[in-house]
């Protein structure tokens, strides 16, 4: 099998970042607004479903903490954006599914 690049692995570790209020996690609720791979420092723009998420700081620990867990990462960078403002639209079909935003 082959080895999952740098970015795949970050994206993994971000799979596994959940939001506490919610139960899912920030890929699937479409918070992950991108991820910038340079050789092995890493950059990840992150956004909250609104700038009065009292689990924001947690969300941004947490999402550090299991991308600087990565063997062989360099510098990591976890940064807070707001712009676009985040929709329900962002979230994946299932995440929206489950909690009872599809059509």
């Amino acid at each position: 099998m082959a080895e999952l690049s740098l970015s795949d692995r970050v994206r993994a570790a971000l799979r596994e970042v959940i939001d506490p209020e919610i139960g899912l996690d920030v890929v699937e609720l479409g918070l992950v607004y991108g991820v910038e791979v340079d050789a092995t420092d890493v950059t990840v723009h992150l956004t909250m479903t609104t700038a009065a998420c009292p689990l924001g700081e947690q969300i941004l620990e947490d999402a550090t903490t299991r991308l600087q867990a990565i063997p062989g990462i360099g510098a990591v960078q976890v940064e807070l954006v707001w712009e676009p403002p985040w929709s329900p639209d962002r979230m994946s079909p299932a995440a929206r599914e489950l909690l009872g935003w599809s059509p």
